[in-house]
């Protein structure tokens, strides 16, 4: 069974097409216009084991806003179709993640019921500018990227920022913890299918 999906979305503000296969490696070719988002997008791929391509072309001399939440949007799409119908994945996925002073907890429910708890960031984080090339990327947007994620691939999401100071770490260590629990709830159960899963391995 093949766990892959391709699509495609314009808008007035944005073309975006994505790529996705569940039972990659983690390799990554993302271009959005906003390097610290395709860093983000990057370490998705590589933590969750996805094989991701990301075109985004949007209208970054606005701001990021557009390309930013659209690729979201457009990578739930993808994430879902590619799940299909589910069959034998573990469905539940927990990871706590650290990056030096930051700590994340993400959970994940493949449920088909979307749904997205975002908590715990500093006060002030969300009017961070993060970025050295493209538009930068405001913090703001990490809960926003999740909550589009969530509710087009049909995810029950909790995301808890347990501590942290450098916003970069925050926001990295976000998307990491989802990655990770993301690969855990899309794994096949050996109970479900008689055959042993790899995919949450080390």
């Amino acid at each position: 069974m093949s766990r892959t999906a391709r699509i495609e979305r314009t808008t007035k503000e944005s073309t975006v097409l994505v790529e996705v296969d569940l039972d990659g490696t983690g390799r990554a070719e993302v271009s959005t216009g906003v390097g610290f988002y395709d860093h983000m997008l990057d370490a998705f791929a590589r933590h969750s084991l996805v094989d991701l391509v990301v075109r985004t072309e949007g209208d970054t001399h606005i701001d990021a806003h557009h390309s930013v939440e659209d690729t979201a949007i457009v990578l739930g799409q993808a994430l879902r179709e590619a799940l299909g119908d589910k069959s034998g994945i573990r469905r539940f996925g927990d990871a706590t993640v650290p990056l030096d002073e930051a700590v994340v907890q993400a959970v994940v429910d493949v449920s088909g019921r979307p749904f997205c708890v975002h908590s715990g960031e500093p006060e002030g984080q969300q009017y961070v500018a993060i970025g050295g090339t493209g538009a930068a990327y405001m913090g703001s947007l990490t809960r926003h990227v999740f909550e589009s994620i969530s509710f087009h691939a049909h995810l029950a999401l909790h995301v808890r920022v347990l501590g942290g100071r450098d916003p970069h770490h925050i926001v990295e260590a976000q998307y990491k913890a989802f990655a990770r629990a993301f690969r855990d709830a899309i794994a096949f159960d050996p109970r479900e299918t008689g055959v042993p899963s790899t995919k949450g391995a080390l």
